[in-house]
């Protein structure tokens, strides 16, 4: 019985260490998503166009410029996503466009639009993993456009946006970059517009 001492207290001891690692075993291994969805931030830029700025009289040239937008949002599983956004834009016009000023001004223009956002994802193409990392969507949007200076252009818009773009989701998880082409509308002044708009976005 001495002989055996030794064993049982050793299966004794061990026996709770089995355990511990039997139970660590049934436990399922924490899981990661390949592409992390929820609530986003993204930052977009690029050249944007006027075709036809706003204008009561006098010539309406095409306008070349710059956009910068952040947008804060949700996603609703992988195919839609909302958000609320800020864009802002600066225009080259030259000095014969006077736009609403009767003649009292002249030049370049900037616009500022605070707006909601909707964004569908329509297809997306699997990875070598089986990870549906690249989407094809459409965003579309409105938003209530201010511009500036006042005395050139002293009413404000509704700018309503719609437009394809490629988005592609990192193995990073929480990082996605893409590009864009958006048609836009000033409802009030007829005008009409586009850009092209790199962009990079987060979700926590």
């Amino acid at each position: 019985m001495k002989a055996l001492r030794p064993v049982v207290i050793c299966a004794a001891l061990a026996v709770p260490a089995l355990a511990h690692a039997q139970a660590a075993g049934d436990r399922p291994a924490d899981n990661y998503e390949e592409i992390e969805r929820g609530l986003y931030f993204s930052v977009l830029g690029g050249p944007s166009f006027v075709v036809n700025p706003p204008a009561t009289s006098g010539p309406r040239p095409f306008a070349a410029g710059q956009m910068a937008s952040v947008e804060v949002g949700v996603d609703f599983g992988e195919r839609l996503s909302l958000g609320l956004f800020v864009m802002g834009a600066t225009n080259r016009a030259g000095s014969e466009y006077t736009g609403n000023s009767d003649g009292a001004a002249s030049g370049d223009f900037s616009t500022l639009v605070p707006g909601a956002v909707a964004r569908v994802h329509l297809v997306g193409l699997a990875d070598a993993q089986e990870v549906k990392r690249t989407w094809f969507y459409v965003r579309g949007g409105a938003g209530y456009a201010m511009f500036a200076p006042k005395q050139l252009l002293p009413d404000s818009d509704i700018l309503v946006f719609l437009g394809p773009g490629v988005e592609y989701y990192t193995r990073l998880r929480h990082f996605s970059i893409g590009v864009e082409v958006t048609g836009s509308f000033l409802v009030k002044s007829q005008s009409f517009g586009f850009a092209l708009t790199p962009n990079l976005r987060y979700a926590f």
